[in-house]
């Protein structure tokens, strides 16, 4: 899944070129680029798919350049996780029926690959020889506010995997409270938004769960001709709900289970987030760009195209980002404020900014 925009990394992340599409762990390779050869030591190249927004198409085809048209689906508007995941279904379906599928999102990090692929695999395994719904759990090691969480029920359900549970509760973000009672119950792990299950079973879950978008998707399975998916798929998106998979599905039925890991993941969804996994200066400040100055600061990340001269003096756990004609200073521990100040932004200056 490589369509959202990335809000809370404005303005480094733009609805014209969202985090996904950018190297922001300065590693030489964008976030998608380093999901897909993730996913290559998984499966071979044609059987991963990318679905992002019509708009993003030509960014994809320039950084993935080795895929066809065919593997890279493009949606005529943004209604979410589950119609992004419909799509992939009919299109899936039409290579084979018999198919295991793992969602992902395109901009997550993952420290530990060979843990990871461990992980995938014994998913598959179970997912693919049963009728599951099967969600990745992340072991928590910090009362995270920015997480949804996942609540297991601790108990055997199969012997070869012993991190496997019946799932029993998801709730949304909770506050710093909460989530510290979270944390100490060990019941609960951090919604990691990667999914595994047979086509089959997805299939009767959209049946059940999302009737209604299900039989959207019947009329572009029988309308997929070339020269008529993009007439026929703009059709069923007017029509589809704006829902996630997780609201529209997982939290509806009971055949979900979680398999818990840790694999060093972070979903990279705010600054905060991005500056655990920077290297640092002597005093804690994450520094990108090659004429930053820093004097009596501590704590900062500070993000510049290179050959922008940028000098701050006595700041401490500030995020300071220069980024085309947008320059953001806000306090690290403010940063919740950023996704509501782009949504005041569209509203007082259109998109220029945004």
């Amino acid at each position: 899944m490589a369509g959202g925009i990335g809000s809370r990394f404005w303005p480094l992340s733009r609805t014209s070129m969202p985090k996904q599409f950018l190297d922001i762990l300065g590693t030489g390779k964008t976030l998608l680029q380093q999901t897909v050869e993730r996913f290559l030591k998984i499966c071979p190249k044609e059987n991963i798919f990318i679905v992002s927004n019509l708009e993003y198409g030509d960014i994809i085809k320039e950084q993935l350049s080795d895929f066809t048209d065919f593997q890279i689906m493009l949606e005529p508007m943004r209604k979410n996780t589950a119609p992004c995941i419909a799509y992939a279904n009919y299109r899936i379906k039409q290579v084979n029926p018999s198919a295991n599928i793992i969602v992902a999102p395109s901009d997550h990090l993952i420290l530990d690959e060979r843990e990871f692929i461990r992980v995938i695999n014994q998913g598959l395994n179970f997912a693919g020889s049963t009728d599951a719904l099967l969600t990745l759990g992340i072991k928590p090691s910090r009362p995270e506010t920015g997480y949804g969480y996942i609540q297991g029920i601790k108990g055997i359900v199969d012997k070869n995997v012993p991190d496997l549970m019946k799932v029993k509760t998801f709730t949304e973000k909770p506050d710093y409270e909460m989530a510290k009672v979270f944390l100490r119950s060990g019941d609960f792990y951090w919604n990691s938004g990667i999914f595994m299950w047979s086509l089959k079973a997805i299939e009767q879950s959209f049946d059940q769960h999302l009737e209604e978008m299900a039989a959207l998707f019947n009329d572009l399975e029988t309308g997929l001709a070339p020269g008529r998916e993009a007439e026929i798929i703009h059709s069923v998106y007017s029509e589809s709900r704006n829902i996630s998979i997780d609201y529209g599905i997982m939290e509806k039925a009971d055949n979900v289970f979680v398999l818990t890991a840790d694999f060093g993941w972070s979903d990279l969804g705010t600054w905060s987030s991005l500056y655990d996994h920077l290297d640092l200066d002597k005093k804690g400040n994450a520094i990108s760009g090659d004429m930053i100055m820093s004097y009596d600061s501590e704590g900062c990340i500070v993000n510049a195209s290179d050959g922008k001269l940028v000098v701050i003096q006595g700041l401490k756990d500030y995020i300071v980002v220069d980024s085309g004609k947008v320059l953001l200073i806000c306090k690290k521990s403010e940063e919740q404020s950023i996704k509501q100040i782009v949504n005041d932004l569209k509203v007082q200056t259109g998109e220029e900014f945004v």
